[in-house]
């Protein structure tokens, strides 16, 4: 098994700006990633297997639903823990941070903000205890960056609603025991329900054939006439505005995580430039290779203080959707170019999966476009500076 000799470079002493807490939360997921993830992720990602058996561990770090009250099986944690998390968790795949991502802000979170009490008692503990995994219908073969328009759609029959439609691009659809499912009612209006597997007509084919989050289960939702209770319903927001509330919390999860998958190939690169020689002395002493390294800890400074400030806002209620669209799109992208130049110092060796390297590199590929595109991100940071709608 690999040795996991990962060293988080701090440049600018950010470490202070954090509580005990917060120290005390990331220092016990980065230790668990140690032991748990590195070891076999490599494995499991040449095999294109989740790694199953790492389930009952994420749950015991607290990585379903950090911000989840205690009283519905979270920790109760505020969104800079929940962030740091999510770090930890992708500088050891961003496959298993998906997992993490989509189990806490796009299951739980709608459940605990959109959902009844009833909702909130019978799912969240099970949730959080990774007894149960869900997943996120949006995304449909025909609509991924403009899900208004959306196709899935459900009838009401009197005692139950009828649904219809599919989803794809899904991640954990193949072992998920519910989906909290976005359709249209026969108004047009968006609503989310909880269809639980099982149900007649609720299949979850799995995706094959991926070059990228190979560690991660990715599938469709088909539903065929699904019979979906009343009390299934989340009666507490509608339209489109609920399920992008979930993307601002996933997005926000995913700043801080493609800083982990940096610090990792950053951290590889710098410990081999010191270690490989060429022409009598170690490469890392030639300039080129410095700038590399010098661009790469300058960048990761810089989107830890982005996601920090980030933190601090979110905890104050304060966030716009915009500020979190700024962060997951220049931390995604910083991310592959540090995946990238890194690749370069390993030369050969960075293709091999005797490091990570290629593997965040191929894995950041999904991220920065899942939840949002690169581009899209753009135009929403756009509209929010001019006013002026590229959407229409």
């Amino acid at each position: 098994m690999k040795q996991d000799l990962f060293q988080a470079p701090d440049y600018y002493q950010i470490d202070d700006l954090l509580t005990d807490e917060h120290k005390l939360v990331r220092n016990a997921t980065r230790d668990w990633v140690k032991r748990c993830v590195s070891p076999i992720i490599e494995e499991h990602a040449q095999r294109a297997e989740f790694p199953m058996q790492i389930i009952d561990g994420l749950a015991e770090i607290g990585a379903f639903g950090p911000y989840i009250p205690e009283k519905y099986g979270g920790a109760g944690l505020d969104q800079i823990s929940y962030g740091l998390i999510m770090q930890e968790i992708e500088r050891g795949d961003s496959g298993i941070r998906s997992t993490a991502s989509v189990q806490s802000s796009l299951v739980m979170y709608p459940i605990w903000k959109y959902g009844t009490e009833e909702q909130r008692k019978k799912y969240l503990p099970k949730l959080a205890s990774g007894e149960w995994i869900g997943c996120f219908g949006l995304t449909e073969p025909n609509h991924g960056s403009n899900p208004s328009g959306m196709e899935t759609k459900y009838k009401d029959m009197g005692d139950h609603y009828l649904l219809n439609g599919a989803k794809m691009w899904i991640s954990n659809a193949p072992f998920a025991q519910i989906a909290v499912v976005w359709a249209k009612n026969e108004e047009g209006r968006i609503h989310g329900l909880i269809v639980e597997r099982g149900m007649d007509g609720f299949s979850t084919p799995e995706t094959h054939n991926k070059w990228s989050l190979r560690a991660s289960a990715t599938g469709e939702l088909i539903f065929d006439n699904v019979k979906v209770p009343k009390e299934n319903l989340l009666p507490n927001k509608s339209g489109l505005g609920a399920p992008l509330g979930c993307l601002d919390s996933a997005r926000y999860g995913i700043a801080w995580g493609a800083i982990g998958a940096a610090m990792d190939c950053y951290d590889i690169a710098l410990r081999y430039s010191k270690e490989r020689t060429q022409f009598g002395k170690p490469i890392g002493q030639f300039q080129l290779q410095q700038k590399k390294l010098a661009e790469m800890i300058t960048e990761i400074t810089k989107a830890q203080l982005l996601t920090w400030r980030l933190g601090v806002l979110r905890n104050e209620g304060r966030a716009t959707s915009a500020q979190i669209s700024m962060a997951k799109r220049n931390n995604v992208a910083m991310a592959i170019a540090i995946a990238r130049e890194a690749r370069q110092i390993l030369g050969g060796m960075g293709i091999t999966g005797e490091y990570s390297i290629m593997r965040h590199s191929m894995n950041l590929e999904s991220v920065i476009t899942y939840e949002g595109t690169h581009d899209i991100h753009l135009l929403i940071t756009g509209l929010d500076i001019t006013g002026l709608n590229a959407f229409k």
